[in-house]
């Protein structure tokens, strides 16, 4: 009886494992990064502790598979099966794409997450990514970032003429038309850019992630508050034929992870960034807030981009306007219901 029961185990054994699956994805964040790339991780631990080891999500770092300008299109073929991903490096091929990652002066965490789970967001990026075959899932959110490192102290707009600066999605167009030379890229690229010197400023995240990276090793003026970045949405993001072809218990799995990686990343966020700050300031590093006359040349180079992307695209002035009549409503809402501090 016990030969027995034993073999029936092994043969299920055998069974399971048979029956188990793994999806190849990439990121465009490094693992070694705080809740930018490890997070990343952690939704691969959930998903095969929740499936029994039936679904396996295996992480492979940037540019192990495809380079991470090249991962929207390998996802969209089928050759990469899934990416950890924010839609905003996708903006080269859809112009709206940035909408739904980081809007300058946009939302904070809670219109931002509203708009996308209750008011039509998640819809509205569906619909404009479903010739490309592939489905989205937001799978954290991030708090401010901050606005930059620069060499030099900026206090006037004219500072800025000149300057080889990585920064992402919309604020890249706004910081060209300040006379930047702005650049786009991902997190390894800048790193990779102020090494050779390529770029001579950056903007990477909070000082959480600032400090791991070593950013004071490049500059000594750490600006705030991060108007480009106010938060940042991550997604996973996997081929729709996988995705269809799995099934409905472990597409609910890869759901219900995510939405727990939301909640854990945006309470991460908030709660670890005093410690890494006062490391940076210890170290040297001056941390500054924008003038007024900055503040207001970021804000009016804002509004130019606006009217000239949602000109140029109708699904940049759908989204825009969509993200925009949300935050109307909700800060209706939160007048009412919210003490003012």
């Amino acid at each position: 009886m016990k030969t027995f029961a034993i073999a029936a185990a092994a043969a299920l054994s055998l069974t399971c494992a048979a029956q188990a699956e793994t999806l190849v994805m990439q990121s465009v964040y490094p693992s070694s990064l705080p809740l930018l790339g490890d997070s990343g991780v952690g939704l691969t631990k959930q998903v095969e502790a929740l499936t029994g080891g039936e679904l396996k999500i295996e992480f492979n770092e940037p540019g192990a598979i495809v380079g991470g300008n090249e991962m929207w299109d390998a996802i969209s073929t089928g050759a990469v099966d899934a990416g950890w991903y924010s839609p905003g490096f996708a903006q080269g091929i859809i112009p709206s794409a940035a909408i739904f990652t980081a809007v300058p002066f946009g939302p904070d965490i809670r219109p931002y997450t509203a708009w996308w789970y209750y008011g039509g967001g998640k819809d509205l990026w569906a619909d404009i990514t479903a010739k490309y075959n592939i489905h989205t899932e937001l799978c954290a959110i991030l708090v401010p970032e901050a606005s930059g490192w620069f060499a030099k102290e900026i206090n006037k707009p004219e500072d800025l003429k000149g300057i080889k600066m990585r920064i992402f999605g919309l604020g890249a167009a706004v910081m060209a038309k300040l006379g930047v030379e702005a650049q786009s890229m991902p997190v390894a690229d800048t790193l990779t850019g102020l090494r050779l010197g390529t770029i001579d400023a950056a903007e990477v995240s909070f000082p959480l992630i600032d400090k791991a990276v070593g950013m004071n090793e490049y500059a000594s003026h750490y600006y705030f508050p991060g108007w480009h970045q106010q938060t940042s949405l991550i997604t996973f993001i996997i081929n729709q034929d996988v995705w269809d072809g799995l099934s409905d218990q472990q597409r609910t799995v890869i759901q219900t992870a995510c939405q727990a990686n939301v909640a854990l990343t945006a309470a991460e966020g908030e709660a670890k960034q005093l410690q890494p700050l006062a490391d940076l300031e210890a170290a040297g590093v001056q941390v500054h807030q924008w003038n007024d006359e900055m503040m207001a040349a970021f804000r009016q180079s804002w509004d130019e981009v606006v009217v000239e992307q949602s000109a140029a695209d109708p699904d940049f002035k759908r989204a825009w306007e969509s993200l925009s009549d949300f935050r109307k409503k909700f800060q209706t809402w939160s007048d009412l219901a919210y003490v003012k501090k």
